[in-house]
C-alpha cells in the first residue's frame, strides 16, 4: 500500500517537515521522512530552535566553541542554527536537482525582533543566505508591512524567500505583487531569474482558534473551523489570478516560478476536528503544506489524500460573507494575528537568547 503521505504529491502539492533538530539530522531520522513519506523540504522557525536547543545537549559543544569568539548570543545562535540548516540542505540537495529547483528547500527565519525594521530584515536576509551559501536555501521574512520592502529587495537581489505570518487575503496579494516586483527588478539589472524561488506561508488554525469562539456568540457556530479553509481557498483564487496574464507571462518566459501558496500553522488546535483536518482540506496543485512531525505521522496512519483545493470554492465565498453579515471583521482579526505572532516568535527568542546565555555560564 502507498504511503499516504506520499500519495499526496501525486495531486501537485508538495508536503514540507515544519521541524527541524540536530537529532533528526544525526539520527537517519530526516533521511527516512524523505525516503518513506516523501518530504520534500523543511521549515524552522524560532520556536522550533528554542525547543531543539533548550531540550537536548547537542548543540552545547557549538555554544562553547562560538562563545569563544562572540559574546553576542543571537550571533551565537545564528551559528549554531546555520550548522542545522546547511546539514538539512545538503540531505535535500538530491530533491532539489531532481525537482528542478521546485523542492528541497529548508527555510531559516530572520530575527523576530525586526519584524517591523525594513532595513534591518533586509540586511539580515543577505547575511544569513551569504553564510548558509546553499542555493535551496530559502530565507524566511514575514510578511508584516514593513517586511513587503524587505521581501521585494531580497528577491531583486536574486535570494530565495520564504514569506511568513501571513493570515490576511489583501496581505497576500501584496506579497504576490512584492514578489513579482522584484522579479522585475532582477531581470532588469540583467539577471538571469529561473533559479529564485519563493513560498507565500499563510497560517491556518490560528484564524480559527480566534474566530470559533466569536461565532459561537454571533450565533453561527455551523461555521467553526471552515473560516481558515474559506480563507485558503480565496488565497488560491487570487495565487491563480495574479500567476496568469500578460505581466507574468513576461517572467515565465524567461523561467520565472510562481510563488507557491504554502499552508502553515496545519495542525489542529481543537481535539473536536480531525487531526489531519487542515491537510485533507487543502490539497491541489502548485502548492506546499508544513506540517509537524505529530501530523505527518497522523496523516501516514488515516489521512486521507484527495484534490480538495478548488472544490467548495462558492462555500467558502459564502462563508467569508456570512462572517460580514453577522458582524466579524475578519481584516481586523487578520491584523490582530499578525500582531500575537509577532509576539509569539518574540517570546521564544527571548528564551532561546537566555538559554544560550545559561549554556555559555555553564560551559566555562
Amino acid at each position: 500500500m502507498e504511503n499516504r503521505v506520499k500519495s499526496i504529491h501525486s495531486f501537485g502539492q508538495s508536503i514540507w517537515l515544519d521541524f527541524i533538530a540536530r537529532s533528526i539530522i544525526n539520527s537517519g531520522a530526516l533521511k527516512k521522512l524523505i525516503d518513506e513519506d516523501g518530504i520534500r523540504g523543511v521549515t524552522s522557525n524560532p520556536a522550533i530552535f528554542e525547543k531543539a536547543i533548550t531540550s537536548s545537549s547537542d548543540y552545547d559543544q557549538d555554544i562553547r566553541e562560538l562563545s569563544e569568539k562572540t559574546s553576542d548570543n543571537e550571533e551565537i545562535f545564528f551559528g549554531v542554527a546555520i550548522k542545522d540548516i546547511q546539514q538539512a540542505a545538503d540531505l535535500f540537495k538530491g530533491v532539489y536537482e531532481d525537482s528542478k529547483g521546485e523542492d528541497g528547500y529548508v527555510s531559516l527565519e530572520v530575527s523576530p525582533f525586526l519584524a517591523l525594521d525594513t532595513e534591518k530584515t533586509a540586511a539580515q536576509a543577505v547575511t544569513l543566505w551569504e553564510k548558509v551559501d546553499r542555493k535551496n536555501v530559502m530565507i524566511k521574512i514575514p510578511g508584516t508591512k514593513p517586511g513587503l520592502i524587505a521581501i521585494r529587495e531580497s528577491i531583486a537581489k536574486g535570494i530565495n524567500i520564504n514569506v511568513t505570518l501571513l493570515f490576511g487575503l489583501p496581505r497576500y496579494e501584496e506579497v504576490a505583487e512584492a514578489y513579482i516586483e522584484g522579479l522585475e527588478q532582477h531581470l532588469a539589472a540583467g539577471h538571469h531569474i529561473g533559479h529564485i524561488s519563493s513560498v507565500a506561508s499563510f497560517f491556518l488554525s490560528r484564524i480559527d482558534v480566534l474566530v470559533d469562539p466569536l461565532l459561537d456568540a454571533k450565533g453561527a457556530p455551523e461555521l467553526k473551523g471552515e473560516v481558515a479553509i474559506a480563507s485558503a481557498k480565496k488565497a488560491y483564487e487570487i495565487y491563480k489570478r495574479v500567476f496568469s496574464g500578460p505581466r507574468w507571462e513576461k517572467l515565465a518566459a524567461q523561467g520565472a516560478k510562481p510563488q507557491r501558496l504554502l499552508w502553515a500553522s496545519t495542525s489542529s488546535k481543537d481535539p473536536a476536528f480531525k487531526d489531519t483536518k487542515y491537510v485533507e482540506a487543502l490539497i491541489g496543485p502548485e502548492t506546499v503544506d508544513t506540517v509537524p512531525l505529530e501530523t505527518v505521522e497522523a496523516f501516514r496512519d488515516h489521512g486521507v489524500a484527495a484534490s480538495t483545493l478548488e472544490s467548495g470554492l462558492e462555500q467558502a465565498t459564502a462563508t467569508l460573507a456570512k462572517l460580514n453579515e453577522i458582524g466579524i471583521d475578519i481584516d481586523a482579526i487578520t491584523q490582530q494575528l499578525e500582531d500575537e505572532g509577532i509576539e509569539k516568535f518574540n517570546k521564544p527568542f527571548e528564551k532561546l537568547l537566555q538559554a544560550i546565555a545559561d549554556q555559555k555560564a555553564k560551559v566555562k
